[in-house]
């Protein structure tokens, strides 16, 4: 099994996408396989992508994905199909999904979301010639899997200390989606950014669910519900690593006239928020586009990752997104984020994980 650790750097841009996450549906652009597969470049059918919580039109996780498939769709004509999940869904059912795909003759096919794991795990043995990928999880051990993971702490390192930069009074927030290991590193990066910033600084804490099914990934009225009351409590700066659930937050902070701070795309860019946009200080970026567009690309190229591919700030896997022209002429918050990024680089600051 080959041990990849990189992203390439080319930027993955997230197309704005105005489409609602609904049921069971799918899209595909599979006639452009044909091409690829004259060019003698590509034998398979296309790239198979199957969503996480809260779908396609996200803005966020599922969106980054996206942009990686468009990407590699437009480069080397691959084709594919990308599936939505079902409400309320079982292992079962994505076991069923990442089946058919491979059936199909999609390669690769990837799980998009640590919730995948069991089912790339069953699939992929029964497919040994498919070259799966799964986002978020590196717990699957195969030699034709990809395990596709972040240093999704050091993105939020840098979000704490333009919070903690940004703030006015010394107090800030952190909304999780789920309650759940991955989104404890979002929050141990924050928190620690911060307090490199102001050791004495306030920091509300929540998580909206237990559990993904209940809903907190995908649920932006628990996300403006979560903002709201930490709002009340004083909080001028609210970071959010909540999916779909962090719209609420964007919007309530904008509502309420205080700083907003997105997760894994540049959510100061995307359609659905433009409303909101002034008050979106930045985001902690993860290249979810980027190893998705990585992957098709090897496959396409006839050397397909395998094992744990890693994005870091050193790789650009992760980042901090500068896009709002009001951020950008907060010098000492530019200046504060930039010095701590290269530290972390350099090794002088080790981000924690929880």
């Amino acid at each position: 099994m080959s041990r990849r650790t990189g992203f390439s750097r080319a930027a993955v841009t997230v197309a704005a996408v105005a489409l609602a996450a609904a049921g069971c549906g799918e899209s595909s652009t599979g006639s452009k396989a044909a091409d690829a597969k004259e060019s003698g470049t590509y034998t398979g059918k296309g790239i198979g992508l199957a969503y996480d919580i809260g779908g396609k039109g996200d803005q966020s996780f599922n969106d980054a994905a996206y942009a990686g498939f468009q990407k590699a769709d437009k480069e080397f004509k691959m084709g594919g199909r990308d599936v939505e999940p079902q409400d309320g869904e079982s292992d079962a059912d994505k076991v069923q999904r990442l089946t058919q795909l491979a059936q199909a003759g999609y390669n690769p096919v990837i799980g998009v979301g640590y919730i995948y794991a069991p089912a790339v795990k069953e699939v992929a043995a029964k497919f040994p010639d498919t070259t799966f990928g799964i986002i978020d999880d590196e717990t699957v051990q195969a030699k034709n899997v990809a395990d596709l993971v972040f240093h999704e702490e050091q993105a939020s390192y840098l979000a704490g200390v333009a919070a903690a930069k940004a703030s006015k009074t010394g107090h800030i927030g952190f909304i999780g989606g789920v309650d759940i290991p991955l989104i404890h590193k979002f929050e141990a990066g924050y928190v620690q950014g911060a307090k490199s910033v102001d050791p004495a600084i306030k920091i509300e804490s929540q998580y909206l669910t237990e559990t993904p099914q209940e809903g907190g990934f995908s649920s932006p009225d628990k996300g403006k519900a979560g903002a709201s009351g930490q709002i009340d409590a004083g909080a001028d700066v609210i970071y959010h690593a909540a999916g779909l659930s962090g719209q609420g937050v964007i919007s309530e902070a904008a509502a309420k006239k205080v700083w907003a701070i997105g997760v894994d795309s540049d959510q100061y860019n995307q359609s659905s928020l433009a409303t909101y946009k002034d008050y979106i200080l930045g985001s902690a970026l993860k290249n979810v586009g980027g190893a998705v567009y990585d992957l098709a690309k090897s496959v396409h190229d006839g050397k397909p990752l395998s094992g744990v591919v890693r994005g870091s700030l050193s790789n650009d896997g992760v980042g901090f997104a500068d896009s709002n022209p009001k951020y950008q002429a907060m010098t000492e918050v530019v200046a504060a984020v930039n010095a701590a990024k290269q530290d972390i680089v350099d090794g002088k600051v080790t981000v924690n994980t929880n």
